[in-house]
């Protein structure tokens, strides 16, 4: 097998990411060298690879389906919203300045050579490259400047599947409607579709899937079913909605749940920081946004924000921040992760982020911030209390004076993070991956009758769930059409469903 394959998506939040993780794994477990690659990213759940970038944290997961580390050219342009306006503009791994949408399209042409380069060496090195588009190619107000879609496709001669919810509703619809808006060239290389999300009898679906064969010419390469396991490191804010229940924990051990609240910011970034604590036995955390639902959680987690300033505003508005400060007064614990550490502190300094000076944090961790116009990005190991600990930073704030006892001391000997009384802060994302470090948290908070299970491991759900991916892929798609897809390019012949774009 020899080739490369995009997958595009209705909407933003229609599986891309998940359908390119389980073909990737899929190939890689027949010993196919394959690897993933997502032209143009807006998200800010990102991680730092081993050549010292930052990619999106989806691209990362693609790559560890595929065995391979993460690199910057899975996703050589990154875009981290700070604003409804403006996003940090991030290539090959390294913050390059901010961007409106208007300015964003200054910068396409030598995007698209970097996106060019990069997918082409991808392609000299790996049997099978596997691209994820970007919310929909159905966007045609930004055909002319698109990177990761119908643009991506055209230049590089790659066949595209388009991937829809059925679990939304009205996915025959969309799955329509996106061939039939693109221009008679784009249509040539849409080769077919899969549904995704399906519950019930698959039966009752196929005159529709018919249908939408005889209005297309296109065929449906598989329905794949509803699974209910996979949740683990999800990319889209779509998925991370207020007053939710984060994954799908198992029973508790002993007597009594343990409950985690974790704090829904406007900005949040890394939000999959508190999916390790979700793979715990007896472990129930949610999203909030409300303070009434916070007063009684074992643990309260602010996790990290791409506007630390603003997010920071938004919690004294709503409340959220006076009912913060009343809980740690009552000895319940706190723990702040990167922008939500910083917010714990006495002051925020930032001319970078949101440019306003001076800010008063809450107060409750002896702690001073500085942003600094150059991001830190590191993968980091240490330990705490002696027991060895992983993680990375993306940060531009910088720690100027910490009065408290460190959380941790990286491999180097640096110390790291804060602790006072019931409350605990980190720049290190992904700290509580660290099995031995997550049990020792839930020991130290928890309620009689919980008992924190001896042998979870993030690594190993996070295993499982590839494999599953790779399961659902491999039993519920067509495994030939898949193939002649994959090695012969392009498609050749397919009908144009007349549109408006004709007329």
């Amino acid at each position: 097998m020899r080739g490369a394959l995009l997958v595009a998506g209705t909407t933003s939040d229609a599986g891309k990411s998940v359908l390119v993780a389980g073909l990737c794994r899929m190939l890689a477990r027949r010993g196919v060298r394959v690897a993933p690659f997502k032209a143009q990213n807006m998200s800010n759940n990102s991680v730092v690879t081993l050549d010292g970038g930052e990619i999106g944290r989806a691209q990362a997961l693609q790559a560890r389906a595929c065995g391979l580390e993460p690199s910057v050219r899975f996703n050589p342009v990154l875009l981290k919203p700070g604003s409804d306006r403006t996003s940090q503009l991030v290539v090959r791994g390294k913050a390059m300045t901010t961007v409106g949408a208007r300015d964003y399209m200054q910068h396409r042409q030598w995007l698209r050579a970097v996106v060019a380069e990069d997918l082409e060496s991808l392609r000299s090195e790996f049997d099978v490259v596997i691209c994820e588009g970007a919310g929909s190619p159905a966007e045609i107000n930004l055909r002319a400047t698109d990177l990761a879609n119908m643009g991506l496709a055209e230049a590089a001669q790659i066949p595209v599947v388009v991937v829809g919810d059925i679990d939304r509703g009205g996915v025959l619809a969309h799955l329509f409607g996106t061939v039939a808006v693109l221009s008679p060239s784009d249509q040539a290389l849409i080769a077919g579709f899969v549904i995704n999300k399906f519950r019930g009898d698959v039966a009752l679906l196929e005159p529709g899937l018919d249908q939408l064969r005889s209005l297309t010419g296109r065929p449906t390469l598989g329905v794949i079913p509803f699974a209910d396991d996979l949740w683990l490191d999800a990319e889209d804010s779509l998925g991370v909605t207020g007053n939710a229940p984060v994954g799908r924990p198992g029973p508790p051990v002993g007597s009594a749940w343990l409950t985690v609240a974790a704090v829904r910011l406007p900005r949040i970034s890394n939000s999959t920081d508190v999916e390790a604590l979700a793979c715990e036995p007896g472990v129930a955390v949610s999203w909030v946004t409300d303070p009434s639902r916070i007063r009684d959680a074992d643990l309260v987690v602010i996790p990290g924000s791409k506007s630390t300033v603003s997010d920071l505003e938004w919690l004294r508005s709503t409340g959220l921040a006076d009912e913060i400060i009343a809980r740690v007064g009552r000895g319940q614990a706190v723990l702040g992760v990167c922008g939500g550490y910083q917010m714990l502190g006495n002051s925020i300094v930032d001319e970078v982020e949101s440019g306003s000076g001076i800010t008063a944090g809450l107060g409750l961790l002896d702690l001073d911030i500085e942003f600094a116009s150059d991001k830190v990005l590191a993968q980091v190991t240490g330990s705490a209390d002696g027991i060895s600990v992983s993680g990375y930073e993306i940060h531009h704030g910088r720690v100027v004076h910490n009065g408290d006892r460190p959380l941790l001391a990286d491999s180097g000997g640096v110390l790291e993070g804060s602790v006072r009384g019931s409350v605990r802060g980190t720049h290190w994302h992904g700290l509580l991956e660290s099995d031995d470090f997550r049990r020792s948290l839930l020991r130290e908070i928890a309620v009689p009758g919980f008992v924190a299970a001896p042998d979870t491991s993030v690594a190993a759900v996070r295993e499982q769930q590839l494999d599953l991916l790779a399961d659902l892929v491999e039993q519920h798609l067509d495994q030939d059409l898949l193939e002649k897809l994959i090695n012969g390019g392009a498609p050749i012949g397919l009908p144009v469903i007349a549109s408006a774009l004709e007329a």
